[in-house]
């Protein structure tokens, strides 16, 4: 978190906008603008973050505004929650910093035919197979191992690699974001550091906001697109919360390196060299995008396995297979990406790179990149939210087309720092208080409790109004958790 607040101007757009004018600092090519409501400005501006956007602002080829979501906080370069498109025939850039250390970090949504009233009885068994089955913690393996010629081939193809094992189904990739592969991957380009670093992660959760929750539907907003969903009121439901592991963070370290004085070298002036980049044209722009894509489609295999291994032990515990508890994937979206989308700006279609650093994409019905089965109700939006309230999920609306570049919030967003929350914890057993609230929760240690308490969030509920209300994204449905695995 910035260690001070944010004198410089917001103006108010509207009830969910603000504004940073680009005279607050020469060198800014476009406005910032902020998702976020006169209840959350106050505590905005008592972080940097909005500074950040500011400085977003000064990459060459951005278009239309620096945005930001209401789950803004500080990041590393860009804010999380930080939102940029860029035009390579402007001389646009790509910057890591605009998509995390934790690449295609994301969250998957998956059904049941189980109510709560049948799970309630059978909870405890169920936390304590998940938590047995499912790696979870810092740098632990688990039962998958990719290396060679298998590990590139998955880098490349995604989850249509483990399709052909067995592991994935069609309607899998179908209700995966992109069908969970970014054809830009180069493996080849991704160095053997991180190779070995992913050797035994996919099918891992990690630790730090990582998590697999089981949650009920508490309330239904949509009735017609919870029908198409497949979601109903009291239904069990499993959330999935995690990314790259250490192949992706090392590639962006990697690539944060060979970043250094390319700015320079092609006349790029910026206000922060965490916002180091390249024209996407570049060689070193290449050399970035092809081994990020790699690691984005390492990051969705992870997330499938994750899946998978959630499933088995759902019909372990249930004496049914999982394609009879009807386990399928609603859907999956990545919130630590940057894709090449076509947008109307100023009146025309472009092709640019959009960076999405904590957003989600909320592509409305119609749109030719919504699934099929969700074409005319508009694309799924998984929105988690913290351990002990809710998450939710909403559908994409026209209006985030109109002005987010497709994009909405993607969970709640800290309003504490890791240690901050460490220290509000002491003498506490976060376990203890989730129990009360009926939440049973597995961990790997008190610590990782301690940071994730829902104190150090946001809450979820007042970003996704901020993001109804501005017609980003519609809700459909909320959940409430009832057992959690994290690492």
């Amino acid at each position: 978190m910035g260690k001070s607040g944010f004198t410089g101007p917001l103006e108010q757009v509207d009830e969910c906008c603000w504004r940073i004018p680009k005279g607050y600092k020469e060198g800014m090519r476009v406005d910032g603008l902020i998702y976020a409501d006169a209840a959350m400005v106050q505590d905005i501006r008592g972080d940097q973050a909005p500074e950040q956007v500011a400085n977003v602002a000064f990459l060459p080829g951005i278009q239309h505004a620096s945005l930001a979501m209401p789950d803004i906080h500080w990041g590393y370069g860009f804010p999380i929650g930080g939102v940029c498109a860029t035009d390579p025939a402007e001389g646009g850039v790509i910057s890591p910093g605009g998509v995390g250390y934790d690449i295609n970090c994301g969250v998957r949504l998956v059904r049941s035919n189980l109510f709560y009233q049948d799970v309630k009885p059978h909870l405890k068994p169920l936390m304590d197979h998940l938590f047995a089955n499912i790696p979870a913690g810092t740098g632990r393996g688990g039962k998958y191992r990719f290396k060679g010629k298998e590990l590139s081939k998955l880098m490349a193809a995604g989850v249509a690699y483990l399709r052909d094992k067995q592991l994935a189904t069609d309607g899998d990739l179908e209700h995966t974001e992109a069908h969970g592969c970014l054809a830009e991957a180069e493996p080849d380009l991704v160095s053997p550091r991180a190779l070995e670093r992913g050797l035994d992660q996919c099918g891992t959760l990690g630790s730090g906001n990582h998590f697999l929750e089981v949650q009920v539907v508490e309330a239904i907003f949509d009735a017609e697109a919870a029908r198409v969903m497949g979601l109903e009121k009291d239904m069990v439901c499993v959330m999935i919360h995690s990314g790259s592991r250490g192949l992706g963070y090392q590639v962006c370290d990697d690539a944060l390196k060979m970043l250094r004085g390319v700015p320079e070298k092609y006349g790029i002036h910026l206000p922060d060299r965490q916002l180091a980049c390249a024209p996407i044209d570049s060689k070193e722009g290449r050399h970035y995008l092809g081994a990020m894509c790699a690691a984005a489609n390492f990051a969705w295999c992870n997330r499938q396995l994750l899946m998978w291994q959630a499933r088995e032990s759902f019909a372990a515990v249930f004496g049914r297979r999982w394609e009879q508890l009807q386990m399928n994937l609603i859907y999956d979206v990545a919130h630590n990406i940057a894709k090449f989308e076509r947008h109307t700006v100023g009146g025309r279609e472009r092709r640019v790179w959009v960076h999405r650093k904590g957003a989600t994409r909320a592509f409305p019905a119609d749109h030719p990149e919504t699934p099929s089965a969700y074409r005319g109700i508009g694309q799924p939006v998984i929105i988690p939210g913290d351990m002990g309230r809710a998450s939710w999920v909403l559908v994409g609306r026209e209006g985030s087309m109109e002005q987010t570049f497709g994009t909405c919030c993607h969970g709640a967003g800290r309003r504490m720092s890791r240690t901050a929350a460490v220290k509000h914890a002491e003498g506490r057993r976060i376990d203890h208080e989730l129990a009360a609230k009926g939440i049973i929760a597995r961990a790997r240690s008190w610590r990782g409790l301690a940071e994730e308490q829902p104190d150090a969030y946001k809450d979820v509920n007042q970003v996704v109004d901020v993001v109804h209300r501005a017609d980003l994204a519609a809700k459909v449905a909320r959940m409430r958790p009832i057992g959690v695995v994290k690492g």
